[in-house]
């Protein structure tokens, strides 16, 4: 018999929603969860550098991990950040977790904690070398300050005084940068992303459903990086695959994502309710 859903666990709003998580309800060996990190796991802060995960997002997904094929959190952070902040290293229950970083380009295993990852095309270091003088000449607001990802760099505007009109004077430029050096420009909330085109969390997320040979899929994210996966979700449900498309949406007062909050089968409140639906859904496994 299909396991019955705990009497708190929300009622996705789409049949298909309906359907995904059905399916992970009556088989969940044979399912997959799937979740961003910034935004989704873990708040958002105004220094990348100082995010955290969620306090209950190690205890739930441990509570998860034993029920389920696998585990994966895909990330557009270097794998190494997003296990250091995360604190996924060493956690007792996560001993089968995955980390994809970089979009899908860099992985780590709980197994071996290893990360395996190619080495950065050499636009990256070009990219590097010129940031710093195009930023001066073009004047970027007070607060305007760049993450170097190894594999990326990030500019964030989310400290200037006005963070939509710097993201706005920075956008043409930095999109003409990347281009001369044969990158693309990953946009998000107050930051645009450099970083080398081939890798996203579509594909990342594509692999590890066949490498689990899973029926079903849990997908949560935030932001626009993460409509790729949504799209592997789609293109996964018409070739069978059970899928649940989770929105962990912004606190009240900034900005949602439309393209996200209009796909999801089921809207949670940020990591707290993120994290809260995971420990509800481990209550009905």
């Amino acid at each position: 018999m299909p396991t019955q859903p705990h009497p708190d666990l929300p009622r996705p709003r789409t049949e298909e929603g309906r359907a995904g998580l059905a399916a992970l309800l009556a088989d969940p060996a044979r399912a997959v969860l799937a979740l961003d990190f910034d935004g989704t796991l873990a708040p958002i802060v105004a220094d990348p550098r100082q995010a955290r995960a969620h306090p209950e997002a190690v205890p739930a997904l441990a509570r998860l991990a034993p029920r389920l094929a696998g585990i994966v959190v895909i990330t557009g952070r270097p794998a190494a950040d997003a296990v250091r902040f995360g604190g996924f290293a060493g956690a007792a229950g996560l001993e089968g977790l995955t980390v994809l970083g970089a979009y899908g380009a860099e992985r780590w295993d709980a197994g071996d904690g290893t990360v395996r990852a190619p080495e950065p095309p050499p636009g990256v270091a070009a990219v590097r070398a010129e940031l710093p003088g195009l930023l001066e000449r073009l004047g970027a607001p007070e607060g305007t300050w760049t993450e170097d990802k190894g594999r990326a760099l990030a500019v964030h505007t989310r400290r200037a005084a006005s963070p939509d009109e710097a993201l706005e004077l920075l956008r043409a430029p930095l999109y003409a940068l990347a281009k001369e050096h044969g990158l693309m420009v990953e946009p998000g909330r107050m930051v645009l992303e450099l970083r080398p085109p081939g890798a996203d969390k579509g594909a990342a997320l594509t692999g590890y459903v066949q490498e689990k040979s899973a029926t079903a899929v849990v997908y949560g994210g935030d932001d626009r990086g993460d409509l790729p996966a949504y799209d592997a979700v789609a293109a996964l449900r018409a070739q069978g695959t059970a899928g649940l498309l989770l929105y962990s949406a912004p606190e009240a007062g900034t900005e949602t994502v439309p393209a996200l909050a209009e796909r999801a089968d089921l809207t949670l409140s940020g990591p707290a309710g993120l994290t809260g639906w995971l420990h509800r859904l481990a209550d009905s496994l």
